[in-house]
C-alpha cells in the first residue's frame, strides 16, 4: 500500500491556507517597522524590538511539530487542528496590532501575532511531507510557494491600494495611519477565511494508515531501537559537559557586553541564546543521567542532535539565507526612505511616499516568486535541485546589493529591478530546501523535524537582531542601506554553500 499521488486541485486545497497565512507575514514583514517607527522608535532599535518573531518561531515551532506529530482528532486529523486554533488566535492578533497605543504594546502584540501565525504555518510544511509520495513533494512544496507569492503581494499592496481609493496614507505624530489599520484587519479576514478552506477541504491519512506506509515504502529507515541505559548515561554526560561550557561562554560574552557598554542588542546572542542553549543541555543531561528519558523534552533535544546528515548541510545554506531575508524585512523601510528618498521624519510625505513604496517592492518580488515556483522545478529537473537554488540566491544577493547603488526614485525603477533576483531567491528558499529534506524525513517525525529545521531560520533572525543594531550603528553610522549590502553577501554566500548539499533525490514533475 503506497499514497497516491493527488490530483493538481487536491494539491491546490491542502495548501490554499498559505495565501492567508503569508498575508499575515508580509502585512507584518512590511509594516511593522513602520509601525515601529510611527510609535517613537529609532532606527537602530529596530532589530531588538523585531526580535519577538524568530524567538517565538524558536519555541512553537518544534513543540507544535512534536505534539502534531502525535495528535489525532477524528474529524479534523492531525495537522487541521493546529491550522484552525492558529488562524483564529492570528487573525485577532492582527486586528489588535495596528492600533497598538504605544511602542511597548506593539512590541508585545509582534510577539503574540508572530506566535499565533507559526501554529497555523508549522504543520502546513509537515502537511506536504504526510499527504503526497516524494516525487510529489517538490511540486507540493511549489504550489505552497505559489500561494506565499500571491498572498504577500496582494498584503504587501494593500496599504497602496487603500491610499489609492482615498484612505488616509498619514497621520499626526505618534499615529498608526488608516491606510495600514485597515490593511490589517483585510488580512485578518483573508487569513481565517484561506486556512478555513484548506480545513474543510483537505483530507489526512490515519495513523494506522501511516504506518502501513512507512512499513511499505521503507519511508521510516532512520528510525533506531530505543538506546540502553547506559547510552543514556553517557549521552547526558556529554550533554552537561557541553552545556556547561556553552553556559559559561554565554555568561562570560554577556559581561563583555555589559562592562564594555556595547549595544544591548547583543545580550539577545549572549544571554538569549547561547546561555539559553547552554540551560536546556544541562538540563538534558541530568534527566538522561537519572534515566528520566520518558520525556518530550529529552526527545526533542537527542532527536535534534542525531538528525539527518543532509540537515545538517542544508543548515548553513538556510542560516545565511535567513540573515539576508530579515536584513530586508527590517531595514529595507529604513535604507528606502533615508538613502533614497532623504528623510527620516516620519510624519513626511516622503517618508511615507517611500514606505509605501517598500510595500510595492515588497509585493512584486513576491509575485516574481510566485511565477517563479513553477519555473524553479522544471530547471531543478533538468540540472539539479542544489543548482536551482544556488543560482537563485545569486540573483536575490545581487538584488539586495543593487539597492545601495540607486539614490534615484525616478531614475531608477526600484519597485522591480532589484526585486527581480530577490522574488527568485524567495521562491526557490521557500520550496527547494523543504523539497531536498523532506525525503530523508522519518514520517512519524515529519512534524518535528520541519519544526527543528525552523531553528536554521530563527537562530540567524536572532543573530540578526543582535548584531546590525551594533553593526549599523558601530561601522556604518546609522545608515541601515549598509544592513542591505551585507545582507546581500550573506544570501550569495548562502548560494555557494548550497553546491555542498548531498541530495541524490529524483524529481518527477509531470505526474
Amino acid at each position: 500500500m503506497k499514497k497516491r499521488s493527488l490530483g493538481f486541485w487536491e494539491i491546490w486545497n491542502m495548501s490554499f491556507g498559505f495565501l492567508g497565512i503569508q498575508m499575515g507575514f508580509a502585512l507584518q514583514n512590511a509594516n511593522v517597522s513602520r509601525i515601529f517607527q510611527t510609535l517613537g522608535a529609532e532606527i537602530d532599535d529596530i532589530p531588538i524590538l523585531w526580535v519577538a518573531a524568530p524567538l517565538t518561531g524558536l519555541i512553537v515551532q518544534p513543540i507544535i511539530g512534536y505534539f502534531s506529530d502525535r495528535t489525532w482528532h477524528p474529524r479534523l486529523g492531525r495537522r487541521r487542528p493546529y491550522f484552525l486554533v492558529g488562524a483564529i488566535l492570528a487573525s485577532l492578533a492582527l486586528f489588535i496590532m495596528p492600533n497598538s497605543p504605544v511602542l511597548w504594546f506593539a512590541a508585545g502584540m509582534l510577539w503574540i501575532m508572530d506566535a499565533s501565525i507559526n501554529i497555523s504555518m508549522e504543520p502546513f510544511r509537515a502537511f506536504v511531507g504526510d499527504n503526497l509520495p516524494d516525487h510529489q513533494r517538490t511540486k507540493g512544496f511549489a504550489m505552497q510557494s505559489f500561494f506565499i507569492g500571491i498572498g504577500a503581494y496582494v498584503a504587501s499592496k494593500l496599504p497602496l491600494m487603500l491610499t489609492y481609493f482615498g484612505v488616509a496614507n498619514t497621520a499626526p505624530e505618534g499615529v498608526i495611519p488608516d491606510s495600514v489599520k485597515y490593511s490589517f484587519y483585510i488580512g485578518g479576514v483573508a487569513f481565517f477565511i484561506a486556512v478555513l478552506w484548506t480545513v474543510i477541504k483537505s483530507k489526512e491519512y490515519s495513523p494506522e494508515e501511516m504506518a502501513i506506509f512507512e512499513k511499505a515504502e521503507k519511508e521510516d529507515k532512520q528510525s533506531r531501537p530505543k538506546p540502553p541505559d547506559e547510552w543514556y548515561r553517557n549521552n547526558g554526560k556529554s550533554h552537561l559537559s557541553t552545556g556547561a561550557i556553552t553556559l559559561v561562554v554565554g555568561l562570560i560574552t554577556t559581561y563583555i557586553v555589559y562592562s564594555q557598554g556595547l549595544k544591548k542588542d547583543l545580550y539577545v546572542l549572549t544571554l538569549g541564546l547561547i546561555s539559553f542553549v547552554g540551560l536546556a543541555l544541562i538540563v538534558s543531561g541530568f534527566l538522561q543521567k537519572s534515566q528520566q528519558t520518558k520525556n518530550g523534552f529529552v526527545t526533542i533535544m537527542n532527536d535534534f542532535q542525531m538528525m539527518p546528515k543532509i540537515m545538517k548541510q542544508l543548515a548553513w545554506v538556510q542560516f545565511f539565507s535567513w540573515f539576508a531575508l530579515f536584513s530586508m524585512w527590517i531595514y529595507t523601510t529604513g535604507a528606502v526612505t533615508e538613502h533614497i528618498y532623504g528623510t527620516t521624519n516620519t510624519t513626511s510625505e516622503a517618508y511615507n511616499t517611500g514606505a509605501n513604496q517598500v510595500g510595492e517592492m515588497f509585493a512584486n518580488y513576491n509575485i516574481i516568486a510566485a511565477a517563479a515556483a513553477f519555473l524553479l522545478p522544471l530547471l531543478a529537473k533538468r540540472t539539479s535541485r542544489k543548482f536551482a537554488h544556488f543560482l537563485a540566491l545569486i540573483l536575490g544577493g545581487l538584488g539586495l546589493m543593487s539597492l545601495y547603488f540607486i539614490t534615484n526614485p525616478t531614475k531608477f525603477n526600484i519597485e522591480w529591478l532589484p526585486m527581480i533576483g530577490v522574488g527568485i531567491a524567495w521562491a526557490s528558499i521557500l520550496s527547494v530546501p523543504y523539497a531536498m529534506l523532506s525525503g530523508s524525513l522519518p514520517a512519524s517525525k515529519m512534524g518535528y523535524y520541519m519544526g527543528v529545521f525552523n531553528f536554521f531560520i530563527v537562530i540567524p533572525q536572532l543573530v540578526a537582531s543582535s548584531i546590525l543594531g551594533f553593526l549599523v550603528s558601530k561601522f556604518f553610522d546609522n545608515q541601515p542601506i549598509y544592513a542591505l549590502l551585507v545582507g546581500g553577501c550573506s544570501m550569495i554566500l548562502a548560494g555557494i554553500l548550497s553546491l555542498t548539499v548531498n541530495d541524490k533525490a529524483t524529481i518527477e514533475i509531470n505526474d
